[in-house]
C-alpha cells in the first residue's frame, strides 16, 4: 500500500509539474505522462536494464490506444508486461553498423572513419514526439556520442566539433550549429538532448563557444550570422533576472548575490523523476525520504550540469542522497556565460549596435569581477564553487578550477596558483582529475574526461603555463591511445588512477564511440604535430 501511495504522488507531481512549464512549440509528452501506470510498470520492474531504453522506445499504436489496451489487458492471468510492450513499441538497441576496428591504422585515421558511423541524417517522424515517441527531429545532420547515446547531446558537441574541425568538416559543424539554432527558435533554449524528456534543462552553455570556433575557420561574420540565437540563450539562462529581491534571491537559473550583481546556477523546471532515469530518481527517494520533489530537481539540475553526477554537487562530499545542486553557484557556467556576454558584445559591435555592446561588456565585467570576489581563494590559490545558502565555498577541488582560464579571466598571479594546485592534487600521469574524491560517481576520483583535459591544456597555455599543458596533453593522448591499441575502442572516460582499469561509476555501463574523446583527441593529436 505504502509504495502504490508513493507511486501515486509520483505520478500526480508530473503531472502537476507539466502546467508550470515554460510555453514553447514542443509540447511535453513524454513516455512517463503519455503511458502513465504503464510506464511505472516497465521502469520499476526493469525489464530493460537501462531506464534509458523504455524512455527511447517508439510506439507503434496510438499512445492512448496502448495504454487503453493496457489497462485492459493488465489484469489477465497470463498477461506478459515484456511481450506486450515489445507488441505495441519498437524497442531501441544500441545502433549496431558494420564497422570493424582495425588497430593497425593510426588513431587518427580511426576517428575519421567513424565520423560516418556515428553521423545521423536529417530525423525523419518516426519516433518523434508528433507521434508519440521522445524524439525531438533535427532538420540536419548532425553526429551522436555513441552507444546509449542515441541523439545529439549540447556540451558534448562542442568537444565533437573540435575534432570536425581538425578533419576539416567544417560543413557538419555548420549543419550542428543549425540545429542548435532551431532548437532555440522553437524549444526556446537548447536542451540537454533533442528528447521530449529533456525539456526542463539545458546543459553547459557552449553554444557561444561553437560559434567562435567556427568563426575561427570562416571569419567574423559567423557571429552575425547566430547573434538572433545567441540572444536568445541568454535570455533562457537570465529568465527572471528582474524579479529578484532581497527576500527572493533566487528563480530559476538566476541568483541575486548583492545589489548590483546576479550570478547563475543549474535548475530543471520539473520537480519529478527523470524518465530516462525513473527507477534510479524513485528508489533514491524511497531511501532517502523528506522533499522528494527537493531531490529531483537537485538530480535534474546536476543533470543539466553535465556533471552527473559528482561530489561538487554533494553536501556531505560523498553521498548522492545529499545533492543540492539548485543551491550552488558553479565556477565553470558562469565562466561560460561570461564567454557568451562577451560574444554577444563582439557580435552587436560587428553589427554596429553601440549600446547593446556596452550592455553585454558590463554584465561581463561585473560577472567577473563576482567570480574573483565568490569563487577565488587565496589561501589555497584555487577556484571553488559557492554554496550559497549556506554563504560559503563548498570545498570541492575540481578541474572546474581551469575554467576560468580557459576564458582568459584571471590574473597571471591567479593562472599560476591554479597550476600549483593542479600539479598538486588533480595532475596524474594519464591527464587531470574530474575532482580529487572517490565517491563511486563518475564525475569524480579516478576518472577524467576528455572535455576536462582540453580545458585544463588551453587554459594553462593561455597563461603561460606550456610545460603542465604538455604534460597533460602527453599523458591524455598516451594514454587513450593505449586503450585503443589495446581494445580497439576510444571511450567515454578513463581511469586515471590505475590506467589498466576501466572508469567506472554512474547510472550505465562504461560507452564507447564516443563523440566527444574522437575529438579532443585528434584535436590534441593535430596539435601535437604541427609543434
Amino acid at each position: 500500500m505504502q509504495h502504490h501511495l508513493f507511486r501515486t504522488l509520483v505520478f500526480w507531481l508530473f503531472s502537476l509539474s507539466l502546467l508550470v512549464a515554460q510555453p514553447s512549440e514542443i509540447r511535453i509528452n513524454s513516455s512517463a505522462d503519455l503511458y502513465s501506470d504503464l510506464f511505472n510498470a516497465v521502469q520499476m520492474s526493469r525489464i530493460f536494464p537501462d531506464s534509458k531504453t523504455f524512455a527511447d522506445a517508439i510506439p507503434k499504436e496510438d499512445p492512448e490506444q496502448i495504454r487503453l489496451a493496457y489497462q485492459r489487458m493488465r489484469r489477465q492471468p497470463d498477461f506478459s508486461l515484456l511481450q506486450f510492450v515489445n507488441r505495441y513499441f519498437i524497442v531501441p538497441e544500441v545502433r549496431a553498423s558494420d564497422f570493424t576496428t582495425d588497430t593497425s591504422r593510426s588513431v587518427q585515421a580511426h576517428i575519421n572513419a567513424l565520423w560516418p558511423v556515428l553521423t545521423r541524417k536529417p530525423d525523419s517522424q518516426q519516433g518523434s514526439w508528433q507521434q508519440g515517441g521522445s524524439l525531438i527531429p533535427l532538420p540536419h545532420e548532425y553526429v551522436v556520442p555513441g552507444g546509449r547515446f542515441r541523439e545529439v547531446y549540447y556540451w558534448d558537441s562542442y568537444f565533437t566539433m573540435l575534432g570536425l574541425q581538425a578533419s576539416g568538416r567544417e560543413d557538419l559543424i555548420r549543419s550542428m550549429l543549425d540545429n542548435f539554432a532551431y532548437l532555440i527558435k522553437t524549444v526556446g533554449f537548447i536542451p540537454n538532448g533533442n528528447r521530449t524528456y529533456y525539456r526542463g534543462r539545458s546543459q553547459p552553455p557552449f553554444f557561444a563557444a561553437m560559434v567562435r570556433l567556427l568563426a575561427a575557420s570562416e571569419g567574423d561574420s559567423v557571429l552575425l550570422r547566430y547573434l538572433s540565437p545567441l540572444e536568445t540563450e541568454y535570455q533562457f539562462w537570465m529568465d527572471g533576472r528582474d524579479r529578484l529581491t532581497a527576500a527572493a534571491p533566487a528563480y530559476r537559473r538566476v541568483v541575486r548575490i548583492n545589489d548590483t550583481q546576479v550570478l547563475n546556477r543549474y535548475w530543471d523546471d520539473y520537480p519529478a523523476p527523470r524518465p530516462e532515469s525513473y527507477r534510479e530518481d524513485v528508489l533514491l527517494a524511497r531511501e532517502v525520504g523528506g522533499d522528494s520533489l527537493q531531490l529531483w530537481r537537485d538530480l535534474r539540475a546536476g543533470a543539466e550540469s553535465g556533471w552527473d553526477f559528482s561530489s561538487r554537487w554533494f553536501r556531505d562530499h560523498q553521498h548522492l542522497a545529499t545533492i543540492h545542486t539548485t543551491e550552488i553557484l558553479p565556477v565553470d557556467l558562469n565562466a561560460l556565460l561570461y564567454n557568451l556576454e562577451m560574444t554577444l558584445a563582439r557580435a552587436h559591435q560587428l553589427a554596429g549596435h553601440a549600446e547593446e555592446r556596452e550592455f553585454y561588456l558590463k554584465q561581463a565585467q561585473l560577472r567577473s569581477e563576482a567570480v574573483r570576489q565568490y569563487f577565488w581563494h587565496e589561501d589555497q590559490g584555487v577556484f571553488l564553487d559557492y554554496d550559497f545558502v549556506a554563504g560559503q565555498p563548498t570545498g570541492v577541488i575540481s578541474a572546474a578550477t581551469l575554467y576560468p582560464l580557459f576564458f582568459g579571466m584571471v590574473t597571471s598571479r591567479q593562472a599560476r596558483a591554479v597550476a600549483k594546485i593542479v600539479r598538486r592534487s588533480l595532475l596524474q600521469p594519464g591527464g587531470v582529475l574530474t575532482t580529487v574524491n572517490r565517491t563511486g560517481q563518475q564525475w569524480d576520483a579516478p576518472n577524467g574526461w576528455a572535455p576536462l583535459q582540453w580545458i585544463a591544456i588551453r587554459g594553462l597555455e593561455h597563461y603561460g603555463e606550456q610545460a603542465l599543458a604538455d604534460r597533460i596533453r602527453t599523458g591524455w593522448t598516451s594514454l587513450n591511445v593505449k586503450v585503443y591499441e589495446q581494445t580497439g575502442k576510444l571511450v567515454e572516460k578513463y581511469n586515471l588512477l590505475d590506467t589498466g582499469l576501466e572508469a567506472g561509476g554512474g547510472e550505465y555501463p562504461l560507452q564507447d564511440g564516443f563523440g566527444w574523446t574522437n575529438g579532443v583527441l585528434l584535436r590534441l593529436l593535430e596539435d601535437q604535430e604541427k609543434r
